[in-house]
């Protein structure tokens, strides 16, 4: 329903009879009874929207999921080994170096991937401490370094042609979605929950601790680093479609642990779930609330911020681990 109702709504509106009666034209081969340019608008436009926002808001909640059952913290969030930030430089230095869309879309994966490298480096650099700890720490310092090299390729950039580029993409949007770019998010997504699907047992034992674990047979550091790889590639290419979208990686895992509890087995499908569904709500508001689209970045934090501290006053209903 929530997919029907977004692919209809927006500046050219399709009733929804009208709608549906196109989707089984589409399936059956008969004639279409909508006009060309509605089936445009629906086949090149909205529905690689639909598509590109359901998998971003899986993607980023099932990251948040992982994240914060591997580190047992309910603030952890897909961005806190500096995989965003590393993202977003990456993309801003394409945009700075005026690369085509494709070149723009791999470096900001590549750069995501190079923050997750760095600071597993110095984690592994540094011993004789907890080493989650290390882990997270170097992320939020890496983090704030590639924060600033988004600052400083905005200073130095265009302030006619780069500049506003760069801010329109920092801020997060779904506006250029299209067939292209769901060849490589959907892959690289699927690719990042399989790995998740299939050791949600061995993350569930992980939360009892490193020693627990262990004792239990767990390899607690190759877990790690698959679970870490697997929700960096999903945080990443969702950056690289899609920018900077906050909240969605804090706020939906806390959700879905209201609803299913701590136990990552059913955390993991209904954070999918309820991330696909919330990320495509609020791009449908994005784009259909006034006559200039606003920005995801701004309005998930906008609405974000409530209900986590809606989520902060209930916090000791809710097991977080």
């Amino acid at each position: 329903m929530l997919v029907a109702t977004s692919t209809a709504l927006g500046p050219y509106r399709v009733a929804p009879g009208d709608l549906l009666a196109f989707l089984a034209a589409k399936a059956t081969g008969a004639t279409s009874p909508l006009p060309v340019s509605a089936e445009t608008v629906i086949l090149q436009i909205r529905l690689p929207r639909v598509f590109a926002a359901t998998a971003v808001g899986a993607a980023l909640a099932a990251a948040g999921a992982a994240y914060q059952s591997l580190f047992r913290n309910p603030l952890v969030s897909p961005d806190i080994l500096g995989v965003s930030s590393g993202a977003a430089f990456g993309a801003v230095v394409g945009i700075y170096l005026s690369l085509p869309v494709l070149a723009i879309e791999a470096a900001s994966f590549a750069g995501g991937l190079a923050a997750v490298i760095i600071v597993y480096a110095i984690a592994a650099a540094i011993r004789g401490r907890d080493a989650v700890l290390i882990l997270v720490l170097a992320g939020v310092v890496i983090g704030a370094l590639f924060g600033a090299g988004v600052g400083l390729l905005k200073y130095l950039a265009d302030p006619y042609n780069q500049l506003p580029a760069i801010t329109f993409w920092l801020l997060g949007s779904l506006a250029a979605a299209n067939l292209r770019d769901l060849t490589s998010l959907l892959p690289a997504v699927a690719i990042g929950l399989i790995p998740l699907a299939l050791l949600r047992w061995r993350i569930d034992v992980m939360t009892l601790g490193d020693e627990e674990a262990t004792a239990l047979g767990v390899d607690t550091r190759v877990l790690r680093i698959v679970v870490i790889s697997a929700a960096t590639l999903m945080t990443s290419a969702a950056v690289a479609a899609s920018g900077i979208i906050g909240w969605v990686g804090l706020v939906v895992p806390h959700l879905a642990r209201l609803v299913v509890g701590p136990a990552f087995t059913r955390l993991l499908p209904v954070s999918v779930l309820f991330g696909a569904c919330y990320l495509l709500a609020v791009d449908t508001v994005a784009r259909t609330v006034g006559t200039v689209e606003l920005p995801l970045g701004v309005l998930t934090a906008a609405l974000g911020t409530p209900v986590f501290l809606w989520l902060l006053a209930f916090s000791r209903r809710a097991a977080w681990s």
